[in-house]
């Protein structure tokens, strides 16, 4: 893993931005734009990013933005790489998509998944905040079971999307879930996806203190609480090779033990019904429990 010191200088992400205090997405979008450097073009759906870089004619990123619809991130993106391509550029500009879950896991999947099969030489990065951030805080196919939103005010009763998964079977060259909470691992993963030629899935877990009710200066804290818990799982697939990463290889290796899940949803207003009803508690961990289930078969561990 890279060190501190060993960590580019140059900041793409300009002060005076309009992100919330406490923003995850912000942490992730500067170490990956730290690894992917100057020769970046961003096409940013309607998100909470959208109005993080600024109205026009301000830009809180110093690289070319394209901003789109909500829908389409990946079909502007697969544009974008058509037109480098004729011109010859393809190879020496990194393009990147930039979208919530909300315009990943439910709006733009469709764009998403028919660039993915066309192998469209770009990466797509999902920051998912497990809401619509932008618009109230809604809920996704990215909230978690039991988590309040503003259409789910008692508790949403669907589990969260394997959208990581749906976009591997895809058969791309590269998948990636990681946590804003280590900026390290978001360096080096974006590092690893730069070079990498076809259609590259990074799904980043971002902490909102907005949405999920907590304390502003508890971001970094509240990343960690969620992978150290095993509510949030760091895996990649690089060809057909399954891994997981950093911390949550090392509580599927048994060198770490996962953290009560209490530790992670009491902080959170948005749990505040989950909490409450011992039901609802169990079948969110019973999902949780499938889904390490499901990933250490497909890493044979």
């Amino acid at each position: 893993m890279v060190k501190v010191k060993e960590l580019p200088r140059e900041e793409y992400i300009e002060r005076g931005h309009a992100a919330c205090g406490g923003c995850g997405a912000t942490i992730a979008i500067r170490h990956a734009l730290k690894a992917l450097g100057d020769n970046t073009i961003l096409t940013v759906p309607a998100c909470c990013m959208s109005v993080i870089q600024g109205l026009y004619p301000r830009n809180g990123l110093s690289l070319p933005v394209l901003n789109t619809a909500f829908m389409t991130a990946a079909a502007a993106a697969s544009g974008l790489a058509a037109g480098l391509k004729h011109l010859g550029k393809d190879k020496e500009i990194t393009l990147m998509a930039w979208a919530g879950d909300g315009g990943t896991y439910d709006i733009g999947i469709q764009a998403l998944s028919g660039a993915a099969e066309r192998q469209t030489n770009f990466i797509y990065t999902c920051y998912n905040n497990a809401a619509y951030g932008n618009t109230g805080m809604q809920r996704s196919g990215a909230t978690p079971y039991g988590s309040y939103s503003t259409t789910t005010p008692t508790g949403k009763r669907q589990h969260r999307k394997p959208m990581a998964r749906i976009m591997a079977e895809h058969g791309i060259p590269y998948t990636g879930v990681i946590s804003a909470a280590y900026p390290r691992l978001v360096y080096d993963t974006y590092k690893k996806a730069k070079d990498i030629v076809g259609t590259r899935f990074i799904e980043i877990h971002i902490p909102c203190p907005t949405g999920w009710r907590y304390e502003t200066w508890k971001t970094v804290e509240m990343g960690k609480l969620a992978v150290e818990s095993g509510a949030w799982i760091m895996w990649e697939m690089e060809g057909d090779e399954y891994r997981f990463l950093g911390r949550s290889k090392l509580i599927a290796e048994g060198k770490a033990k996962r953290k009560p899940l209490i530790d992670w949803i009491k902080p959170q207003g948005r749990f505040r019904f989950l909490r409450k009803d011992p039901e609802m508690m169990a079948e969110y961990e019973r999902g949780i429990e499938r889904e390490w289930e499901i990933l250490k078969k497909l890493v044979g561990t």
